[in-house]
């Protein structure tokens, strides 16, 4: 039998009445300034053991969470008032799920099961982004296409995805199918271009695999643009459909101004920039470092290909080609090279994904003897797995300080600043 939306029922004394029911926002109860408390204390849990390890002189410095504004800047648990942050996820999804009466409907999975929990508006999400993705569920039915049923494996659109600018008007959509030819989808993407007038670009991505992953390894744009564009800091980037971006563009300032602050810049310095996807924190320190008179040497490293040419493009955009260079290949690899060759970095940047780094490319970014090394993390567990390795090599923990990305849920983002005495 297709799969029922849930009728879960609603609790109207929390802040959103299905928030038990989807899962994500876990700590929406919770006012903020006891959230910021308990993943300052978590953070101080994980870290102080290992500064001690080491006799740094650091410290957690206080979590900063997400202000009213972009000019009022981040807060902290001291700070008065402290609102709740809303409507910051400036990426949203749904999974789609077949209805007994073969209705295409869209929400959230409720946690554990693929049926689907009814979502007509979601507090931490962009101002409109719901709507958007409810539409295209009343669309594809109206259209008759069929929605991906999980545990039968049929069926053909399995997913939404939105991606809503900042600082600018623009929203890309992506919609998954289970395969590339689908009847009627490119009336679909008109119909919502036509409905939804600030978007500029719909794209299919194919993914017919068995899995959670969102998305396949096949992308299309079916009308609009190649990409939208949004700003961040002094910089205007242009973003793919299969684009990583940060879902809160607000705190991804916060993140990245730590980043360049501990970066410590100077006229000439040599910056390579690992794990740099397209280029965005490079470039950012890039733009910085010019505003302030001076211009650096960049250089970004990313695997995926197409990353390096949103990277390019990104750099072109912001006039700064010149004195930046981007290069498709796996990160380890090139430093062990750049090294041999006696090449000379002065900073090394790495953001990498959840599970860490390796004791590989820790030991080959070492090998360079980059002054600093700031390690952007999303995963604070692996982070201060790699920062004791680091420690090994000689490298000191001179400041960590946690940022709020993902406020109502346990997740912490931390910037580590190391210095090579």
């Amino acid at each position: 039998m297709p799969k029922k939306a849930t009728a879960k029922r609603p609790d109207a004394g929390a802040p959103c009445p299905i928030m038990h029911s989807c899962g994500g926002c876990t700590w929406l109860g919770l006012p903020y300034r006891k959230q910021l408390a308990r993943k300052h204390t978590a953070m101080r849990e994980l870290f102080e053991p290992l500064i001690a390890q080491f006799d740094w002189d650091a410290r957690v410095e206080p979590v900063l969470g997400m202000g009213s504004s972009r000019e009022s800047g981040p807060v902290t648990v001291t700070d008065t008032p402290l609102a709740a942050p809303r409507a910051f996820r400036h990426k949203a999804a749904t999974p789609f799920a077949p209805a007994a009466d073969g209705s295409v409907r869209g929400g959230f999975f409720a946690r554990g099961t693929h049926d689907i929990v009814d979502c007509p508006a979601c507090a931490v999400e962009a101002p409109g982004a719901r709507e958007l993705l409810n539409d295209v569920a009343h669309l594809a039915t109206e259209l008759g296409i069929p929605a991906y049923d999980e545990d039968r494996r049929c069926g053909q659109l399995r997913y939404a995805v939105l991606r809503c600018g900042w600082r600018t008007d623009e929203s890309m959509l992506t919609l998954v199918t289970r395969s590339l030819e689908v009847d009627r989808l490119d009336e679909l993407a008109c119909r919502l271009i036509e409905s939804h007038p600030e978007l500029v670009t719909v794209a299919q991505n194919v993914n017919p695999r068995v899995t959670n992953a969102i998305l396949g390894g096949q992308t299309r744009i079916l009308a609009g643009r190649e990409r939208m564009t949004d700003r961040l800091l002094d910089c205007t980037f242009e973003i793919s459909p299969v684009s990583f971006y940060q879902v809160n563009p607000q705190q991804t300032e916060v993140l990245y101004q730590l980043a360049i602050d501990g970066m410590d810049l100077t006229g000439s310095d040599a910056v390579l920039d690992t794990y740099c996807g397209s280029g965005t924190i490079g470039l950012a320190a890039a733009a910085a470092a010019r505003k302030q008179g001076f211009d650096i040497a960049l250089t970004g490293v990313e695997r995926n290909p197409e990353g390096v040419r949103d990277a390019v493009r990104n750099a072109e955009l912001n006039d700064l080609d010149a004195t930046s260079s981007f290069i498709a290949r796996d990160a380890t690899e090139y430093m062990l090279e750049a090294a041999h060759r006696g090449d000379h970095v002065d900073v090394l940047v790495m953001d990498p994904p959840r599970a860490g780094s390796t004791p590989e490319f820790l030991d080959a970014a070492s090998s360079l003897a980059p002054r600093r090394i700031v390690y952007i993390s999303c995963n604070p567990h692996t982070q201060v797995r790699d920062l004791e390795h680091l420690g090994r090599t000689g490298y000191r923990l001179e400041r960590l300080t946690p940022v709020d990305l993902f406020p109502h849920t346990e997740h912490v983002e931390t910037v580590a600043i190391l210095t090579r005495p």
